[in-house]
């Protein structure tokens, strides 16, 4: 197998010429605010959400430093309330799923061999929304009235009778606010991946970081209507007197639990999947050989995300439901564990029958698999009742939640980060601060969180502020929260790797890894066109087998191919918008409207509605093409 591609592109000059024109890139503050390149929306992306990522790591040193001993005082129980609440609310909403999606959005046109997503616009809009949602949610601690319910939020305790205060109103009209963006940006996701591809790159042709995305965006627009049926049945309870949840009057709380955990489980799916997707580019890549069972992990990434949404009870088998239905979901919750337990060992098949190369972004990869396996037994372990009706709301679902999202999902995202940087930045990390920041990560990361599972069994409660002295608690408080500190300093390290490489790296080249898919065809980074001639590719891994041909340049105005859904036969090229300032107007109005309801201002609120609904007709207003549509 060869590592080299023989393509080369043939593209005049003149051609090059017509796209720089074409696409220009920002170049002052205004054109950086109307800007609708994918590549450096997902750069955003990931920046705000690695900033929101230091907030909640913020929160978690202070809630570390409070149960570093038994009967400590650092914080009220309000404060301590607020701060583990906001931790979850930022962890779960702000950052994982916005730097997957960042990854996203940046790598699909990339990969697939287009210039752009297929709503360039609706990318801008969801960013903007983005940031705008976090900030309105943040900004209630500087009225000390952040959220106080935990992440998942349960009535009664988030009821007007509990918490009559602004602070769940943060948290449901943000995570609403928040929503908007979720969805426009998974459908615009799902189109693109469906209907952008380049001429040849069939479905079974796909990169498994494509399969993971599209897994992710789908489960996104059927699981968001739960949460947000659920917010507004809440912020109706709260100030206008309906009764979903007051059993008084013939609601009940349980609906709430309900529909939560019927987004809340897919959800623990939509931030995974895509770090397993991230995985399967970096293990082909390190272990120099195609990946052992593409079909096989391609069909256990659909049927994680399908078996996801039928697993939600677990959540709740302390609640009282009947024994049958407990009996069928604990099943549910077994079975899921199959199709991941698939695409682990094709991970180890590949690593096993090639030659790996031990760079930082493969330790990473190797770790992910460490503590996803132990995460994924625990998991298993709750998923038997009578044991998990043991270790419910305890420490040891503390452990396991962490394990699963933070060494998985996260230590999958810093693979990213070390694998895709040379691509983003045309320079490479320095693989000797990656090494160092890795151990403390890894090292950090076990000894913060594996003594949870200690304290859970030995009966610490979730969600208190204080624990009385007893030998066992206080010493697995202590090295979790020494743990806590070792991992923070490696994240420390891995941002002035990011900062110095920046200006100080070496220089990457197209291909630094010498890696199979599309996006490494490109330059590093990527011109504003990406491809000045459009890829036509004819083999799953085209730049390992010479699949991949150089076609049409498309360069009489901002055009990117068309190709069916199935079989990616090219039908005609599109036309994508320019540039313009709809889309975060848009965003901005949106976050007045939010606000209006967040203060009761209701002529307010009918003002940025309306203002809001004629920033969306004008932005749809239709463009005016510069080419025919024509069939190719």
């Amino acid at each position: 197998m060869g590592l080299v591609s023989e393509y080369v592109d043939t593209a005049s000059t003149a051609t090059t010429e017509r796209l720089t024109r074409l696409w220009p890139p920002p170049r002052s503050i205004l054109s950086w605010l109307s800007t609708v390149d994918h590549k450096t929306l997902g750069k955003r992306y990931i920046t705000t959400a690695f900033v929101f990522f230091a907030l909640g790591g913020i929160e978690a040193a202070i809630i570390r430093a409070q149960l570093a001993r038994p009967d400590a005082r650092l914080l009220t129980p309000e404060a301590y309330n607020q701060l583990f609440t906001m931790h979850g609310v930022t962890m779960m909403f702000l950052f994982v799923q916005p730097v997957l999606s960042g990854f996203s959005f940046y790598l699909t046109p990339l990969m697939i061999g287009a210039r752009e997503l297929a709503f360039p616009r609706l990318n801008s809009f969801s960013y903007f929304v983005f940031l705008l949602a976090g900030i309105f949610i943040y900004t209630s601690f500087l009225l000390g009235a952040a959220p106080n319910a935990g992440w998942f939020n349960y009535t009664p305790l988030s009821g007007p009778l509990y918490n009559s205060g602004p602070n769940i109103d943060f948290y449901g009209l943000g995570l609403l606010f928040l929503g908007i963006s979720t969805t426009v940006g998974a459908i615009n996701s799902i189109v693109t991946i469906a209907k952008l591809r380049a001429p040849g790159m069939s479905i079974d042709r796909m990169p498994l970081f494509l399969w993971s995305s599209l897994t992710m965006s789908v489960s996104v627009v059927f699981a968001m209507p739960a949460l947000s049926a659920a917010l507004i049945f809440l912020e109706l309870e709260r100030h206008w007197h309906f009764v979903f949840f007051d059993p008084q009057f013939g609601g009940n709380a349980m609906l709430w639990q309900h529909l939560f955990w019927v987004f809340g489980h897919p959800w623990v799916y939509i931030v995974f999947l895509p770090a397993t997707g991230m995985l399967a580019m970096v293990f082909p890549t390190f272990s120099r050989r195609p990946m052992v069972g593409h079909t096989f992990v391609a069909l256990s990434t659909v049927t994680t995300g399908l078996v996801g949404f039928g697993v939600w009870v677990h959540h709740m088998f302390a609640t009282g439901l009947p024994q049958l239905s407990m009996t069928f979901f604990g099943a549910a919750s077994i079975t899921v564990s199959i199709p991941s337990a698939v695409q682990i060992f094709a991970w180890l098949a590949t690593m096993y029958y090639g030659r790996v190369v031990y760079t930082t972004s493969m330790l990473f990869a190797i770790a992910f698999i460490v503590q996803f396996v132990i995460g994924g037994i625990s998991g298993v372990m709750t998923a038997a009742v009578p044991f998990d009706w043991q270790v419910t709301d305890t420490y040891f679902v503390v452990a396991h939640i962490h394990y699963v999202l933070a060494g998985g999902t996260l230590f999958g995202v810093l693979a990213g980060i070390y694998y895709w940087y040379p691509k983003m930045y045309g320079r490479m990390l320095d693989e000797r601060l990656g090494k160092l920041s890795f151990a403390l990560l890894f090292i950090g990361f076990n000894l913060a969180f594996f003594p949870m599972h200690v304290s859970g069994m030995l009966g610490m409660t979730r969600r208190v502020y204080t624990y009385a002295s007893s030998p066992g608690l206080d010493t697995a408080n202590l090295l979790s929260t020494i743990g806590a500190y070792v991992f923070a300093v490696g994240f420390v390290v891995t941002l002035w790797n990011v900062i110095q490489s920046r200006v100080a790296g070496h220089i990457a080249g197209p291909n630094p890894w010498g890696a199979g898919t599309l996006e490494w065809l490109a330059e590093s980074p990527p011109e504003d066109y990406n491809f000045a001639q459009m890829p036509i590719v004819s083999a799953r891994d085209p730049l390992w087998t010479n699949g991949v041909t150089p076609g049409p340049a498309f360069d009489e105005a901002r055009l990117t191919p068309r190709t069916s859904a199935l079989d990616a036969e090219l039908q005609r090229p599109i036309e994508l918008p320019h540039e313009n300032y709809w889309a975060v107007a848009t965003s901005v109005t949106l976050l007045v409207t939010f606000s209006a309801l967040l203060i009761r201002s209701y002529w307010l609120f009918g003002i940025a509605l309306a203002t809001t609904l004629f920033g969306a007709a004008r932005w749809m207003w239709p463009l005016q093409s510069k080419v025919a549509e024509t069939e190719v």
